[in-house]
């Protein structure tokens, strides 16, 4: 059986990883990831209130719509808000926001929306490379109490 010692550097350094300690780069997609969650809930919040102000949709129900982004939107602002506490389970959930975000991003852009679909496109794949930067994975992979 090896000890440390007998471990090249590189595999010590790696051990070393202070799991207590957030790496920026998870903060950041903490942060991107919760204004993204936040933006879901404030839309659920406006179908609420044009549906209460007798706004009617022939297509779709607003409340079920306002329901539907509230549901996700707030499962992602949690997950955001996970990772800016230094929570591990939290970048799960913004991985799959970010990855399902980027054909959204292209929907807006091929309907003639560019203003929103860029901007959204962005922050996206922003947040993808922050959670896949290889000090977000040292972190990941850090070895850490149950309560993590």
């Amino acid at each position: 059986m090896s000890t440390e010692k007998d471990r090249p550097e590189q595999d010590r350094q790696e051990i070393d990883v202070d799991p207590a300690v957030t790496p920026t780069q998870i903060k950041v997609a903490g942060a991107v990831t919760t204004v993204e969650g936040l933006l879901g809930v404030a839309v659920a919040v406006i179908l609420v209130i044009r549906a209460l102000a007798g706004h009617e949709e022939t297509a779709i129900s607003g409340y079920g719509t306002a329901i539907w982004f509230g549901i996700i939107g707030g499962g992602v602002l949690v997950g955001g808000v996970a990772l800016l506490a230094g929570r591990r389970w939290g970048r799960s959930i913004a991985m799959v926001a970010q990855i399902l975000l980027l054909p959204v991003a292209y929907y807006l852009y091929t309907s003639g929306w560019p203003v929103f679909s860029v901007p959204l496109a962005l922050a996206a794949i922003a947040g993808l490379v922050m959670l896949f930067s290889p000090a977000a994975v040292r972190w990941l992979a850090s070895d850490v109490g149950p309560d993590h």
